[in-house]
């Protein structure tokens, strides 16, 4: 059995370029899409939380804070071979206790509609209607930390 580790990781760092490519291979070439350096240079105001599995990178996500005790959630991926096993789960959960260290008191996303069930079930709500965002149906959704 190995150890899941929830940590954050320095924009630019290698652990940080693992994630970009996880989040590349999960989120965007599916739907023909790629970053650009400048995207990612914008992230460097952003946090960033890897998961491991034993020695392997399993997920990640991206925390970007806003004004007024605000957070959003962004770019939540995870390994297709690990899907299913709670990843996603100790990601979000880990992300929350660091935000609400940080001060924040709100957590936002925009989930794909397909990832709404799961975080209904972490807590989130919906906010206002379907949009489109990076050619998918998405849903705002928020939860008070």
């Amino acid at each position: 059995m190995t150890s899941r580790v929830v940590s954050e990781v320095e924009h630019g760092s290698p652990l940080y370029r693992e994630c970009v490519a996880l989040r590349l291979a999960v989120l965007r070439t599916p739907l023909g899409l790629s970053f650009t350096e400048d995207e990612l240079q914008r992230e460097s105001a952003s946090l960033h939380l890897v998961c491991h599995d034993g020695q392997n990178l399993v997920g990640c996500l991206v925390l970007v804070p806003l004004a007024d005790g605000e957070i959003k959630m962004r770019q939540v991926a995870v390994a297709p071979e690990t899907q299913g096993r709670g990843i996603g789960r100790s990601l979000v959960d880990a992300s929350e206790t660091l935000a609400r260290h940080r001060g924040f008191t709100l957590m936002t996303l925009h989930a794909r509609t397909t990832a709404v069930p799961f975080y209904e079930r972490l807590g989130y709500e919906t906010v206002g209607d379907e949009f489109e965002e990076v050619t998918v149906p998405h849903r705002a959704m928020q939860k008070r930390l």
